[in-house]
């Protein structure tokens, strides 16, 4: 409300997921705007002057918006604004975002942990810093977010605790601390402030799931086993996805290595002809680090990187037998399998292994129906086709 003051135009913008929800956490709450602006004057069915709901504040407008309603913020969205409030621009369409950031002088964004492949953070969230005076507040996992795109100068992030919420005395925030389980991930949401998606995610993947490369050597392997799973679009965050994984002696799987490619950041993009190469360049450094896995598989949909793995073998003679995945088992008895797995501690995952822990922190069912989304799931995928034929070698043996 000060930079709506201090702004020479006219009008303004706040944006929540419902115009319901603008009044009911922004406008009208105890120490909401009503409550601290006195000279603001709310009109929720908008007036004879402006249609939209708005706020009038020192002879000007602050449209209130739901990013929810398409054809409210479009037809709201003809005009360039001083200042844009948007709240939990993590939940907010994409395309409400891109379109009104264009169209501001300033703007300020409210948003909670959310699954880190949405394209908010790439975008817009990861191109900002923190001061340097607060820089130590921000988590590791997030400063390591953010770094991964070039920053835009001026551009600044805050990360906010509990300790940061003075309406909160030291026994609240023990309570609410105490209330999440540690390692699930309302923990590493709620109380920690780590990126991943708090609910209907799949797999609760534990730090108890994660080992280094130590532990593991500490187990005895008694088979090998890799697997590919691939996605050439260059225009989304769909990768090509190898996993190699060990079966040990005691009945756990651990998944040893892992990578990655994603073509809309490739200069030259992969193709099915160059999958053969890399993929026999990946089996051979963890033949030399762990173990010879002779059968590897490949999604058996993907028929063109299958005939091209068939063409590289007949004309090298390479030591690897290209296999299609084995399929018949549902999707949802992998998850059981998998999940059942992880829990009872027979199931494990290198920490440098960080895409396929990003995809299980985010792997998440349909909001309409119980089926995985399809996103977020190439190196499951790639993980799932490797042990699918050793799957009774897996866990406990009842």
């Amino acid at each position: 409300m000060r930079m709506v003051s201090a702004s020479q135009k006219k009008l303004h913008v706040i944006a929540a997921k419902t115009t319901g929800k603008a009044e009911e956490t922004i406008i009208q709450q105890d120490n909401g705007i009503l409550d601290l602006h006195h000279n603001a004057v709310y009109c929720g069915n908008g007036d004879k002057d402006f249609k939209l709901p708005h706020i009038k504040f020192e002879g000007k407008i602050i449209y209130i918006l739901g990013y929810d309603n398409r054809d409210k913020w479009e037809m709201a969205l003809g005009a360039q604004f001083g200042c844009v409030y948007i709240d939990e621009i993590n939940t907010a369409d994409i395309e409400f975002v891109r379109e009104i950031s264009t169209r501001n002088e300033y703007l300020l964004a409210t948003l909670n942990p959310d699954d880190p492949s949405l394209p908010v953070y790439k975008e817009f969230v990861n191109r900002s810093r923190p001061y340097s005076k607060y820089a130590g507040d921000v988590p590791k996992e997030i400063m390591d977010e953010l770094l991964k795109e070039e920053p835009t100068p001026h551009w600044k992030y805050w990360f906010f605790s509990f300790l940061d919420n003075l309406s909160l005395t030291a026994e609240d925030i023990e309570r609410k601390k105490a209330a999440a389980p540690k390692g699930t991930k309302l923990y590493k949401n709620k109380i920690l402030g780590q990126r991943g998606k708090a609910t209907g995610v799949i797999f609760d993947c534990r730090d108890s799931n994660i080992i280094t490369a130590q532990q593991a050597r500490e187990y005895k392997f008694t088979l090998f086993s890799a697997a590919l799973d691939t996605a050439y679009s260059q225009t989304s965050p769909d990768t090509i996805a190898f996993t190699f994984i060990g079966i040990t002696a005691d009945r756990k799987c651990i998944v040893l290595d892992e990578r990655v490619f994603n073509n809309a950041e490739l200069t030259v993009p992969k193709t099915p002809s160059d999958i053969p190469v890399d993929f026999t360049d990946f089996l051979e450094i963890n033949r030399s680090r762990w173990g010879f896995a002779r059968d590897v598989y490949i999604d058996s949909a993907d028929q063109a990187t299958i005939t091209e793995c068939g063409k590289y073998k007949r004309l090298t003679g390479c030591i690897y037998n290209f296999i299609p995945a084995f399929k018949k088992t549902k999707i949802i008895d992998r998850i059981q399998l998998q999940s059942a797995w992880m829990a009872a501690g027979d199931f494990f995952i290198l920490s440098h292994c960080r895409t396929l822990i990003a995809e299980l922190n985010v792997y998440s069912w349909k909001e309409d129906k119980y089926e995985p989304e399809d996103r977020n799931d190439h190196c499951i995928n790639s993980c799932q086709y490797a042990w699918l034929p050793y799957k009774a070698m897996i866990g406990a043996i009842k």
